[in-house]
């Protein structure tokens, strides 16, 4: 079986019940029904460069990774399989970044669902 499809299966009964936040590198094998949200956090290069490279990736995990935020590879892909209108990029290139961003993201799960 496909790991995607293994991992589908056993988030399903959770996705179900609602109000559950997924952490994951990628999104394109998801069900849309699943998210009303999802964020693609993005960082500057050189901030990706140092932080990949403290954790010792190397050669072409190390390119690879650099291309793939790049060519937003992660924000295409999350645009492409869901409503561009929750696909949303966040900036993360520092802690003033991830305070904004969890303050960001807060106010939206407050303010869900969202009223029509």
């Amino acid at each position: 079986m496909c790991p995607s499809l293994k991992v589908c299966d056993v988030l399903e009964d959770v996705m179900e019940q609602g109000g559950t936040i997924v952490d994951y590198h990628g999104c394109d094998f998801f069900p849309e029904r699943w998210f009303d949200l999802v964020v693609v956090l993005q960082t500057d290069n050189t901030v990706l460069y140092d932080l990949l490279s403290k954790r010792v990736y190397e050669g072409a995990k190390l390119s690879n990774n650099i291309e793939c935020e790049i060519f937003q590879v992660m924000l295409e892909e999350a645009k492409e399989s869901y409503p561009e209108d929750i696909a949303i990029p966040l900036k993360s290139d520092n802690i003033e970044d991830i305070s904004r961003n969890v303050a960001t993201i807060t106010d939206w799960i407050r303010s869900w669902p969202p009223t029509s």
